[in-house]
């Protein structure tokens, strides 16, 4: 397994797959109320089948080339968050991006970085131009990355996600690929 690093606090970019399905799901417990107030995750992944069941829809995703999933890990190998590609569509070179995070690794960047990662590895490895991120209104954390990524809000689709019986607005955030790569040139200077 490879392991990408995100920065000098020894936190690690790693793919999830299937076999780490009791991990995943000790995660998840962790996390539940806080990724559950505005990601369908928490909700989807209740027990060891369902996060199976999860991890093995992206292993698929990773085999068909349309989609990937990534954890965030500590110093110490403990899984904290994750990133991932939700959709990845290489014909129209379009990517919908997603993050979620345990409470205990909020405020450190790590989601950034991951994304930063994440994101990186789409454009200039797999030519997407253009990638997407959807977040509810409300969820003011992972609007502020996508604004740190460098992305542009490009609008909201008004009540369009019904989570937990309440329907959210979603924001629809993106970067285009050479306004990435001229932001991530700027970051090297």
């Amino acid at each position: 397994m490879y392991a990408v690093e995100l920065g000098e606090d020894g936190a690690v970019l790693a793919p999830l797959e299937p076999w780490q399905a009791g991990e995943f799901l000790a995660h998840m417990d962790r996390g539940r109320e806080a990724v559950g107030r505005y990601v369908g995750l928490a909700d989807a992944v209740t027990d060891q089948e369902t996060a199976r069941a999860f991890l093995t829809s992206y292993a698929e995703k990773a085999a068909a080339d349309t989609g990937r999933l990534h954890g965030i890990r500590e110093k110490d190998g403990t899984l904290v968050g994750g990133v991932l590609l939700r959709t990845l569509d290489l014909v129209q070179g379009v990517c919908e991006a997603g993050c979620w995070l345990e409470p205990s690794a909020t405020g450190r960047g790590l989601v950034t970085r991951a994304a930063t990662a994440l994101i990186d590895w789409a454009v200039e490895e797999r030519g997407i131009h253009r990638v997407e991120w959807y977040a509810s209104s409300a969820n003011a954390a992972s609007l502020a990355v996508a604004a740190r990524l460098g992305m542009t809000r490009e609008g909201v689709l008004r009540q369009s996600y019904l989570h937990r019986g309440e329907r959210h607005d979603m924001e629809v955030w993106a970067v285009l690929a050479p306004e990435w790569r001229a932001r991530r040139a700027d970051a090297r200077r």
